[in-house]
């Protein structure tokens, strides 16, 4: 997968303007959101196979729902992992590499 060169668009790298500022803070947030949805989704779905499991059985045990959603959070982070972490150092390499075009 190759690394996203939109997140400093040409026409931004003049100067710093507030529009830049947006910008930057957009796709910053953008991408926190995209690297957090694989862990959020997981947690989500396994709280709620969980939750159809305890009022399934009538079991109200709070370690029940606490246990599987760490395990399968260690899991996604493991599959996820590297994929996450590519994402946040190819935005991060490109914003560095912009700031001497930005400041000045």
């Amino acid at each position: 997968m190759e690394p996203d060169h939109r997140i400093i668009g040409a026409e931004f790298l003049r100067m710093m303007t507030p529009e830049v500022v947006l910008n930057i803070t957009q796709q910053a947030l953008e991408l926190t959101l995209l690297v957090s949805a694989p862990m959020l989704g997981a947690a989500l779905v396994t709280g709620l196979l969980v939750s159809v499991f305890q009022a399934a059985t009538q079991i109200n045990e709070m370690t029940l729902s606490f246990i599987p959603k760490l395990l399968v959070l260690v899991l996604v982070l493991v599959l996820a992992g590297p994929w996450m972490l590519r994402m946040m150092t190819d935005y991060m390499r490109v914003l560095f590499s912009s700031i001497p075009t930005l400041i000045g």
